[in-house]
Protein backbone atom coordinates (compact mmCIF):
# COMPACT_ATOMS: atom_id res chain seq x y z
CA UNK A 1 0.00 0.00 0.00
CA UNK A 2 1.11 3.26 -1.15
CA UNK A 3 2.41 5.50 1.62
CA UNK A 4 0.55 9.03 2.45
CA UNK A 5 2.03 12.03 2.24
CA UNK A 6 1.83 14.96 3.99
CA UNK A 7 3.89 17.70 2.54
CA UNK A 8 5.57 20.02 5.47
CA UNK A 9 5.72 23.70 5.44
CA UNK A 10 10.13 23.38 5.54
CA UNK A 11 12.30 20.95 3.61
CA UNK A 12 15.66 20.35 3.15
CA UNK A 13 18.47 18.21 2.04
CA UNK A 14 18.97 14.96 3.93
CA UNK A 15 22.49 16.68 4.30
CA UNK A 16 20.83 19.71 5.93
CA UNK A 17 21.92 22.00 3.14
CA UNK A 18 18.88 24.55 1.64
CA UNK A 19 16.93 22.56 -0.74
CA UNK A 20 16.35 24.17 -4.46
CA UNK A 21 13.72 26.47 -4.98
CA UNK A 22 11.27 25.61 -8.06
CA UNK A 23 9.13 27.75 -9.84
CA UNK A 24 6.73 26.94 -12.34
CA UNK A 25 7.27 27.57 -16.27
CA UNK A 26 4.74 29.93 -17.18
CA UNK A 27 6.07 32.53 -14.26
CA UNK A 28 9.13 31.77 -15.23
CA UNK A 29 8.93 32.99 -18.74
CA UNK A 30 6.69 35.85 -17.64
CA UNK A 31 9.42 36.46 -15.52
CA UNK A 32 11.89 37.36 -17.73
CA UNK A 33 9.18 39.32 -19.97
CA UNK A 34 8.17 41.57 -17.55
CA UNK A 35 9.78 40.78 -14.26
CA UNK A 36 6.51 41.24 -12.14
CA UNK A 37 4.79 37.57 -11.16
CA UNK A 38 6.79 36.31 -8.22
CA UNK A 39 5.62 32.83 -7.54
CA UNK A 40 4.07 33.17 -3.72
CA UNK A 41 6.95 32.25 -0.83
CA UNK A 42 3.99 29.12 -0.06
CA UNK A 43 4.09 27.36 -3.60
CA UNK A 44 7.54 27.45 -3.44
CA UNK A 45 7.89 25.54 -0.24
CA UNK A 46 5.52 23.09 -1.28
CA UNK A 47 7.13 22.36 -4.99
CA UNK A 48 10.36 22.21 -2.98
CA UNK A 49 9.21 19.98 -0.24
CA UNK A 50 7.60 17.56 -2.82
CA UNK A 51 10.73 17.61 -5.20
CA UNK A 52 13.40 16.85 -1.90
CA UNK A 53 10.93 13.73 -1.32
CA UNK A 54 10.96 12.51 -4.65
CA UNK A 55 14.42 13.41 -4.73
CA UNK A 56 15.60 11.14 -1.87
CA UNK A 57 13.06 8.63 -2.54
CA UNK A 58 13.16 7.25 -5.74
CA UNK A 59 11.01 4.60 -5.59
CA UNK A 60 8.15 6.49 -3.44
CA UNK A 61 4.67 7.12 -4.91
CA UNK A 62 2.51 10.01 -3.97
CA UNK A 63 -0.84 9.31 -2.52
CA UNK A 64 -2.12 12.46 -1.90
CA UNK A 65 -1.77 15.51 -4.39
CA UNK A 66 -5.01 16.12 -5.68
CA UNK A 67 -6.27 18.42 -2.36
CA UNK A 68 -3.53 20.75 -3.95
CA UNK A 69 -4.86 21.89 -6.89
CA UNK A 70 -7.65 24.16 -5.17
CA UNK A 71 -5.65 25.31 -2.79
CA UNK A 72 -6.54 29.06 -3.01
CA UNK A 73 -2.78 30.22 -3.46
CA UNK A 74 -2.06 27.66 -6.06
CA UNK A 75 -5.06 28.17 -7.93
CA UNK A 76 -5.11 31.75 -7.77
CA UNK A 77 -1.24 31.66 -8.64
CA UNK A 78 -1.96 29.66 -11.61
CA UNK A 79 -4.81 31.56 -12.99
CA UNK A 80 -2.14 34.70 -13.15
CA UNK A 81 0.33 32.44 -15.08
CA UNK A 82 -1.59 31.32 -17.74
CA UNK A 83 -3.24 35.54 -17.55
CA UNK A 84 0.55 36.42 -18.09
CA UNK A 85 0.62 34.32 -20.88
CA UNK A 86 -2.36 35.63 -22.56
CA UNK A 87 -3.67 33.26 -25.47
CA UNK A 88 -6.89 33.30 -27.20
CA UNK A 89 -10.11 31.63 -26.12
CA UNK A 90 -11.19 28.16 -26.06
CA UNK A 91 -14.41 25.76 -27.30
CA UNK A 92 -16.97 27.96 -24.48
CA UNK A 93 -15.53 31.62 -25.85
CA UNK A 94 -14.69 32.79 -22.31
CA UNK A 95 -11.83 35.39 -22.54
CA UNK A 96 -9.70 36.93 -19.71
CA UNK A 97 -11.89 40.15 -20.01
CA UNK A 98 -15.12 38.11 -19.11
CA UNK A 99 -13.25 36.77 -16.13
CA UNK A 100 -12.77 40.53 -15.33
CA UNK A 101 -15.99 41.47 -15.30
CA UNK A 102 -17.38 38.30 -13.98
CA UNK A 103 -14.78 38.97 -11.20
CA UNK A 104 -11.75 36.87 -10.78
CA UNK A 105 -11.47 36.17 -6.73
CA UNK A 106 -15.82 34.85 -7.58
CA UNK A 107 -14.78 32.67 -10.73
CA UNK A 108 -11.87 31.04 -9.09
CA UNK A 109 -14.25 29.96 -5.89
CA UNK A 110 -16.20 28.54 -8.12
CA UNK A 111 -13.42 26.73 -9.93
CA UNK A 112 -12.10 25.63 -5.99
CA UNK A 113 -15.44 24.54 -5.78
CA UNK A 114 -16.13 22.45 -8.67
CA UNK A 115 -12.96 20.52 -8.04
CA UNK A 116 -13.24 19.95 -4.17
CA UNK A 117 -16.63 18.51 -5.00
CA UNK A 118 -14.89 16.53 -7.80
CA UNK A 119 -17.69 17.88 -10.09
CA UNK A 120 -15.00 19.23 -12.78
CA UNK A 121 -14.81 18.04 -16.47
CA UNK A 122 -12.72 19.31 -19.16
CA UNK A 123 -13.71 20.96 -22.01
CA UNK A 124 -12.98 20.21 -26.06
CA UNK A 125 -9.66 21.61 -27.06
CA UNK A 126 -9.91 23.81 -29.81
CA UNK A 127 -7.71 22.65 -32.61
CA UNK A 128 -5.90 25.65 -35.03
CA UNK A 129 -3.49 25.30 -37.48
CA UNK A 130 -0.03 27.02 -37.40
CA UNK A 131 2.06 27.41 -40.67
CA UNK A 132 5.80 26.16 -40.44
CA UNK A 133 8.64 27.02 -41.60
CA UNK A 134 8.46 24.50 -45.00
CA UNK A 135 5.03 25.26 -45.84
CA UNK A 136 3.11 22.74 -43.96
CA UNK A 137 0.67 23.32 -40.89
CA UNK A 138 0.65 22.10 -37.61
CA UNK A 139 -2.05 21.41 -35.28
CA UNK A 140 -2.30 23.29 -32.11
CA UNK A 141 -4.65 22.53 -29.61
CA UNK A 142 -6.23 25.34 -27.62
CA UNK A 143 -8.09 24.53 -23.88
CA UNK A 144 -10.68 26.87 -22.55
CA UNK A 145 -9.44 29.33 -20.00
CA UNK A 146 -10.57 27.17 -16.99
CA UNK A 147 -8.64 23.67 -18.32
CA UNK A 148 -5.42 25.86 -18.80
CA UNK A 149 -5.87 27.36 -15.15
CA UNK A 150 -6.44 23.71 -13.64
CA UNK A 151 -3.39 22.14 -15.65
CA UNK A 152 -0.99 24.84 -14.94
CA UNK A 153 -1.81 23.81 -11.16
CA UNK A 154 -1.75 19.82 -12.05
CA UNK A 155 2.14 21.66 -13.09
CA UNK A 156 2.68 23.76 -10.29
CA UNK A 157 2.34 20.15 -7.84
CA UNK A 158 3.65 17.75 -10.41
CA UNK A 159 6.13 19.13 -11.89
CA UNK A 160 8.78 19.24 -9.15
CA UNK A 161 7.86 15.12 -8.38
CA UNK A 162 9.10 14.25 -12.52
CA UNK A 163 11.80 16.38 -12.02
CA UNK A 164 13.36 14.43 -9.53
CA UNK A 165 13.15 11.67 -12.15
CA UNK A 166 14.16 12.95 -15.73
CA UNK A 167 17.33 12.17 -17.06
CA UNK A 168 20.26 14.83 -17.44
CA UNK A 169 20.25 14.59 -21.29
CA UNK A 170 16.83 16.20 -21.24
CA UNK A 171 16.69 19.85 -21.79
CA UNK A 172 13.75 21.08 -22.57
CA UNK A 173 10.68 22.58 -20.64
CA UNK A 174 12.74 22.47 -17.11
CA UNK A 175 14.07 24.86 -14.26
CA UNK A 176 17.56 26.13 -15.25
CA UNK A 177 17.90 24.56 -18.60
CA UNK A 178 17.45 25.42 -22.26
CA UNK A 179 17.95 25.27 -25.83
CA UNK A 180 21.50 26.71 -25.30
CA UNK A 181 22.66 24.14 -22.85
CA UNK A 182 21.69 21.38 -24.91
CA UNK A 183 23.82 23.36 -28.03
CA UNK A 184 26.92 23.17 -25.44
CA UNK A 185 26.37 19.68 -24.55
CA UNK A 186 26.35 18.43 -28.32
CA UNK A 187 29.26 20.87 -29.00
CA UNK A 188 30.67 19.15 -25.65
CA UNK A 189 30.86 15.52 -27.44
CA UNK A 190 31.88 16.33 -30.71
CA UNK A 191 34.78 18.23 -29.13
CA UNK A 192 35.58 15.06 -27.32
CA UNK A 193 35.68 12.45 -29.96
CA UNK A 194 31.84 12.08 -30.44
CA UNK A 195 31.66 12.90 -34.35
CA UNK A 196 29.39 10.26 -35.38
CA UNK A 197 26.03 12.14 -34.99
CA UNK A 198 23.20 10.02 -35.40
CA UNK A 199 20.58 13.10 -36.19
CA UNK A 200 17.04 11.86 -35.56
CA UNK A 201 13.58 12.75 -36.18
CA UNK A 202 10.39 11.41 -35.05
CA UNK A 203 7.38 11.47 -37.01
CA UNK A 204 4.37 13.12 -35.08
CA UNK A 205 5.74 12.92 -31.61
CA UNK A 206 3.26 14.64 -29.64
CA UNK A 207 0.66 13.04 -31.57
CA UNK A 208 1.85 9.38 -31.31
CA UNK A 209 2.74 8.78 -27.44
CA UNK A 210 0.44 6.38 -26.42
CA UNK A 211 -2.07 6.64 -23.32
CA UNK A 212 -1.60 3.19 -21.41
CA UNK A 213 2.47 3.80 -21.87
CA UNK A 214 2.09 7.12 -20.99
CA UNK A 215 -0.19 6.67 -17.63
CA UNK A 216 1.75 3.66 -16.56
CA UNK A 217 5.06 6.10 -16.52
CA UNK A 218 2.87 8.58 -14.52
CA UNK A 219 1.76 5.81 -11.86
CA UNK A 220 5.43 4.99 -11.51
CA UNK A 221 5.40 7.93 -9.48
CA UNK A 222 1.38 9.00 -8.60
CA UNK A 223 -1.20 6.87 -7.08
CA UNK A 224 -3.86 9.60 -6.41
CA UNK A 225 -6.87 8.11 -8.52
CA UNK A 226 -8.25 11.53 -8.96
CA UNK A 227 -5.54 13.10 -10.32
CA UNK A 228 -4.96 10.26 -12.67
CA UNK A 229 -8.21 10.62 -13.61
CA UNK A 230 -8.05 14.32 -14.44
CA UNK A 231 -4.79 13.65 -16.37
CA UNK A 232 -6.48 11.07 -18.56
CA UNK A 233 -9.44 13.29 -18.91
CA UNK A 234 -6.77 15.47 -20.72
CA UNK A 235 -5.53 13.08 -23.02
CA UNK A 236 -8.53 12.07 -23.96
CA UNK A 237 -10.38 15.45 -24.50
CA UNK A 238 -12.62 15.91 -27.76
CA UNK A 239 -11.30 18.22 -30.67
CA UNK A 240 -13.11 21.02 -31.83
CA UNK A 241 -11.88 22.35 -35.15
CA UNK A 242 -13.56 23.96 -38.48
CA UNK A 243 -14.02 21.25 -41.65
CA UNK A 244 -13.33 22.83 -45.04
CA UNK A 245 -16.65 25.15 -45.02
CA UNK A 246 -15.81 26.59 -42.08
CA UNK A 247 -18.20 24.27 -40.17
CA UNK A 248 -16.84 22.92 -36.48
CA UNK A 249 -17.02 19.05 -36.03
CA UNK A 250 -16.05 17.43 -33.30
CA UNK A 251 -13.59 14.41 -32.93
CA UNK A 252 -12.53 11.80 -30.33
CA UNK A 253 -9.02 10.60 -32.54
CA UNK A 254 -6.91 10.94 -28.91
CA UNK A 255 -9.56 8.55 -26.99
CA UNK A 256 -10.49 6.30 -29.99
CA UNK A 257 -6.65 5.37 -30.51
CA UNK A 258 -5.44 5.62 -27.29
CA UNK A 259 -2.48 8.02 -28.19
CA UNK A 260 -1.44 11.87 -28.09
CA UNK A 261 -1.22 14.74 -25.97
CA UNK A 262 -2.60 18.13 -26.15
CA UNK A 263 -0.03 20.31 -28.06
CA UNK A 264 -0.94 23.71 -26.91
CA UNK A 265 -1.88 22.40 -23.25
CA UNK A 266 0.48 23.26 -20.41
CA UNK A 267 0.51 20.13 -19.03
CA UNK A 268 1.62 18.25 -22.34
CA UNK A 269 5.57 19.81 -22.02
CA UNK A 270 5.64 17.66 -18.96
CA UNK A 271 3.88 14.28 -20.14
CA UNK A 272 6.05 14.55 -23.37
CA UNK A 273 8.99 14.92 -21.21
CA UNK A 274 8.13 11.92 -18.64
CA UNK A 275 7.53 9.68 -22.05
CA UNK A 276 10.73 10.90 -24.01
CA UNK A 277 12.67 9.76 -20.19
CA UNK A 278 11.54 6.10 -20.94
CA UNK A 279 13.90 6.16 -24.09
CA UNK A 280 16.67 7.48 -22.78
CA UNK A 281 16.65 5.81 -19.14
CA UNK A 282 16.16 2.40 -21.74
CA UNK A 283 18.89 3.73 -23.32
CA UNK A 284 21.50 3.71 -20.42
CA UNK A 285 20.18 0.57 -18.63
CA UNK A 286 21.11 -1.76 -22.15
CA UNK A 287 24.21 -0.38 -21.82
CA UNK A 288 24.59 1.20 -25.23
CA UNK A 289 25.96 4.70 -23.90
CA UNK A 290 29.09 3.21 -22.47
CA UNK A 291 29.45 0.15 -25.33
CA UNK A 292 29.02 2.45 -27.84
CA UNK A 293 30.01 5.94 -25.97
CA UNK A 294 27.02 6.80 -27.43
CA UNK A 295 25.16 9.71 -25.94
CA UNK A 296 21.85 11.45 -26.48
CA UNK A 297 20.83 14.91 -26.26
CA UNK A 298 17.20 15.29 -25.95
CA UNK A 299 15.36 18.63 -26.39
CA UNK A 300 11.50 18.08 -26.62
CA UNK A 301 10.97 16.24 -29.79
CA UNK A 302 14.39 16.49 -30.97
CA UNK A 303 17.52 14.83 -30.56
CA UNK A 304 20.65 13.76 -31.40
CA UNK A 305 22.75 10.72 -30.68
CA UNK A 306 27.06 11.33 -30.46
CA UNK A 307 29.41 8.69 -30.45
CA UNK A 308 32.67 7.66 -31.89
CA UNK A 309 32.17 4.48 -33.67
CA UNK A 310 29.43 1.71 -34.42
CA UNK A 311 27.25 4.22 -35.57
CA UNK A 312 25.13 1.96 -37.92
CA UNK A 313 24.59 -0.52 -34.51
CA UNK A 314 23.30 2.83 -33.06
CA UNK A 315 21.05 3.61 -35.37
CA UNK A 316 19.17 -0.22 -35.38
CA UNK A 317 19.13 -0.36 -31.69
CA UNK A 318 17.58 3.24 -31.47
CA UNK A 319 15.19 2.04 -34.22
CA UNK A 320 14.52 -0.65 -32.35
CA UNK A 321 13.74 1.17 -29.10
CA UNK A 322 11.86 3.13 -30.69
CA UNK A 323 9.77 1.06 -32.16
CA UNK A 324 9.25 -0.46 -28.90
CA UNK A 325 8.01 2.51 -27.27
CA UNK A 326 5.21 2.41 -30.78
CA UNK A 327 7.22 5.97 -31.73
CA UNK A 328 7.53 6.12 -35.64
CA UNK A 329 11.00 7.24 -36.86
CA UNK A 330 11.05 9.22 -39.57
CA UNK A 331 13.72 7.92 -41.84
CA UNK A 332 13.31 10.93 -44.49
CA UNK A 333 14.85 13.29 -42.17
CA UNK A 334 16.79 10.50 -39.52
CA UNK A 335 20.54 10.18 -40.96
CA UNK A 336 24.24 9.33 -39.75
CA UNK A 337 26.64 12.70 -40.07
CA UNK A 338 30.11 12.04 -39.93
CA UNK A 339 31.77 15.40 -38.67
CA UNK A 340 34.59 16.94 -40.20
CA UNK A 341 33.74 16.10 -43.28
CA UNK A 342 29.67 16.46 -42.70
CA UNK A 343 27.64 18.84 -40.66
CA UNK A 344 24.35 18.65 -39.19
CA UNK A 345 21.44 20.81 -37.93
CA UNK A 346 19.95 20.62 -34.09
CA UNK A 347 18.18 23.51 -32.56
CA UNK A 348 18.49 26.13 -35.39
CA UNK A 349 22.35 25.89 -34.89
CA UNK A 350 24.49 24.50 -37.67
CA UNK A 351 27.39 21.79 -36.26
CA UNK A 352 30.28 21.52 -38.22
CA UNK A 353 33.78 22.66 -39.57
CA UNK A 354 34.33 26.44 -38.62
CA UNK A 355 37.27 28.41 -39.57
CA UNK A 356 39.29 30.54 -38.20
CA UNK A 357 38.77 34.68 -39.75
CA UNK A 358 42.23 35.70 -37.68
CA UNK A 359 44.39 31.82 -38.28
CA UNK A 360 42.40 29.92 -41.04
CA UNK A 361 42.76 27.10 -38.39
CA UNK A 362 39.90 24.41 -38.75
CA UNK A 363 38.05 23.45 -35.66
CA UNK A 364 34.44 21.86 -35.07
CA UNK A 365 32.02 24.65 -34.28
CA UNK A 366 28.81 25.93 -33.95
CA UNK A 367 27.05 28.88 -36.04
CA UNK A 368 23.58 30.29 -36.84
CA UNK A 369 21.99 27.58 -39.48
CA UNK A 370 20.82 28.74 -43.39
CA UNK A 371 17.76 28.05 -42.55
CA UNK A 372 17.29 30.29 -39.32
CA UNK A 373 18.85 32.67 -41.54
CA UNK A 374 16.77 32.95 -44.04
CA UNK A 375 13.66 32.34 -41.70
CA UNK A 376 14.72 35.63 -40.02
CA UNK A 377 15.21 37.35 -43.14
CA UNK A 378 11.74 36.67 -44.88
CA UNK A 379 10.52 37.95 -41.35
CA UNK A 380 12.36 41.17 -41.86
CA UNK A 381 11.14 41.76 -45.27
CA UNK A 382 7.27 41.33 -44.13
CA UNK A 383 8.02 43.93 -41.46
CA UNK A 384 9.25 46.39 -44.34
CA UNK A 385 6.72 45.37 -46.64
CA UNK A 386 5.64 48.57 -49.02
CA UNK A 387 1.76 47.87 -47.97
CA UNK A 388 2.96 49.05 -44.20
CA UNK A 389 4.09 52.52 -45.56
CA UNK A 390 1.79 54.08 -43.69
CA UNK A 391 3.25 52.99 -40.58
CA UNK A 392 4.92 55.33 -38.12
CA UNK A 393 9.03 54.89 -38.73
CA UNK A 394 9.31 54.53 -35.05
CA UNK A 395 6.43 52.56 -35.29
CA UNK A 396 8.61 49.88 -37.69
CA UNK A 397 12.05 50.42 -36.40
CA UNK A 398 10.74 49.21 -33.17
CA UNK A 399 9.17 46.14 -34.30
CA UNK A 400 12.42 45.52 -36.36
CA UNK A 401 14.33 45.94 -33.17
CA UNK A 402 12.18 43.43 -31.29
CA UNK A 403 12.75 40.85 -33.57
CA UNK A 404 16.71 41.29 -34.31
CA UNK A 405 17.27 41.16 -30.54
CA UNK A 406 14.82 38.08 -29.67
CA UNK A 407 17.44 36.42 -32.80
CA UNK A 408 20.51 37.63 -31.39
CA UNK A 409 19.90 36.94 -27.63
CA UNK A 410 19.03 33.02 -28.95
CA UNK A 411 21.86 32.75 -31.92
CA UNK A 412 24.87 34.14 -29.62
CA UNK A 413 26.94 30.88 -29.21
CA UNK A 414 30.00 30.10 -31.71
CA UNK A 415 30.42 31.71 -34.97
CA UNK A 416 27.79 34.17 -35.18
CA UNK A 417 29.51 37.75 -36.65
CA UNK A 418 29.01 36.44 -40.55
CA UNK A 419 24.83 35.35 -39.68
CA UNK A 420 24.73 38.94 -37.82
CA UNK A 421 26.21 40.82 -40.79
CA UNK A 422 24.00 39.27 -43.13
CA UNK A 423 21.04 40.04 -41.09
CA UNK A 424 22.08 43.13 -39.87
CA UNK A 425 22.86 44.16 -43.69
CA UNK A 426 19.27 43.10 -45.19
CA UNK A 427 17.68 44.94 -42.42
CA UNK A 428 19.43 48.31 -43.40
CA UNK A 429 18.41 47.74 -47.06
CA UNK A 430 15.13 46.90 -46.60
CA UNK A 431 14.57 49.67 -43.80
CA UNK A 432 16.17 52.05 -46.52
CA UNK A 433 13.56 50.60 -49.63
CA UNK A 434 10.81 51.24 -46.77
CA UNK A 435 11.45 54.84 -46.13
CA UNK A 436 12.05 55.72 -49.64
CA UNK A 437 8.50 54.00 -50.66
CA UNK A 438 7.18 55.83 -47.90
CA UNK A 439 8.71 59.10 -48.22
CA UNK A 440 8.61 59.03 -52.49
CA UNK A 441 12.64 59.01 -52.91
CA UNK A 442 13.71 58.06 -55.68
CA UNK A 443 16.84 55.48 -56.11
CA UNK A 444 18.41 52.97 -53.24
CA UNK A 445 17.86 55.89 -50.59
CA UNK A 446 21.69 55.41 -49.35
CA UNK A 447 22.80 59.48 -49.28
CA UNK A 448 19.33 59.87 -48.02
CA UNK A 449 19.00 57.66 -45.25
CA UNK A 450 23.12 56.06 -44.50
CA UNK A 451 23.62 53.66 -42.07
CA UNK A 452 24.69 56.63 -39.23
CA UNK A 453 20.79 57.86 -39.89
CA UNK A 454 19.19 54.47 -39.33
CA UNK A 455 21.32 54.00 -36.19
CA UNK A 456 21.36 57.12 -34.59
CA UNK A 457 18.22 59.41 -35.28
CA UNK A 458 16.06 56.13 -35.85
CA UNK A 459 17.74 53.85 -33.60
CA UNK A 460 17.57 50.91 -35.74
CA UNK A 461 19.66 48.29 -33.57
CA UNK A 462 23.48 47.15 -35.12
CA UNK A 463 24.31 43.44 -34.50
CA UNK A 464 27.89 43.29 -35.48
CA UNK A 465 28.66 45.56 -32.65
CA UNK A 466 27.09 43.09 -30.04
CA UNK A 467 29.80 40.91 -30.73
CA UNK A 468 32.38 43.32 -29.24
CA UNK A 469 31.53 41.14 -26.02
CA UNK A 470 31.24 38.11 -27.49
CA UNK A 471 34.72 36.16 -27.13
CA UNK A 472 33.37 33.05 -29.24
CA UNK A 473 32.24 35.16 -31.73
CA UNK A 474 35.50 36.48 -32.81
CA UNK A 475 37.23 33.15 -32.73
Amino acid sequence: MAERLVVPLKSGNADGGKAPQFKTNATSRKERRLGNLETPESIQRLRTALHVKAKEEPGYRFYILYDKLYRPDVLKHAYRSCRANQGSAGVDGVRFDDIDAYGEDRWLWELAERLKKKDYRPEAVKRVWIPKPDGKLRPLGIPTIMDRVVQTAAMIVLEPIFEADLQPEQYAYRPDRGAHDAVRAVHRLLVTGHQQVIDADLSGYFDSIPHPELMKSIARRIVDRQMLHLIKQWLEAPVDEADRRGHRQRTTSNRDARKGTPQGAPVSPLLSNVYMRRFILGWKQKGYDRRWSAHIINYADDYVICCKGHADEVMDAMREMMGKLKLTVNEDKTHLCRLPQERFDFLGYTFGRCYSPQTGRAYIGTRPSRKRIKRMVDSLSEETDRRRVKLDAEYVVKRLNRKLTGWANYFCLGQVSPAYRAVNSHAIQRLRRWLCKKHKVRGLGGKRYPDQYLYEELGLINLPSRTHNFPWAKT
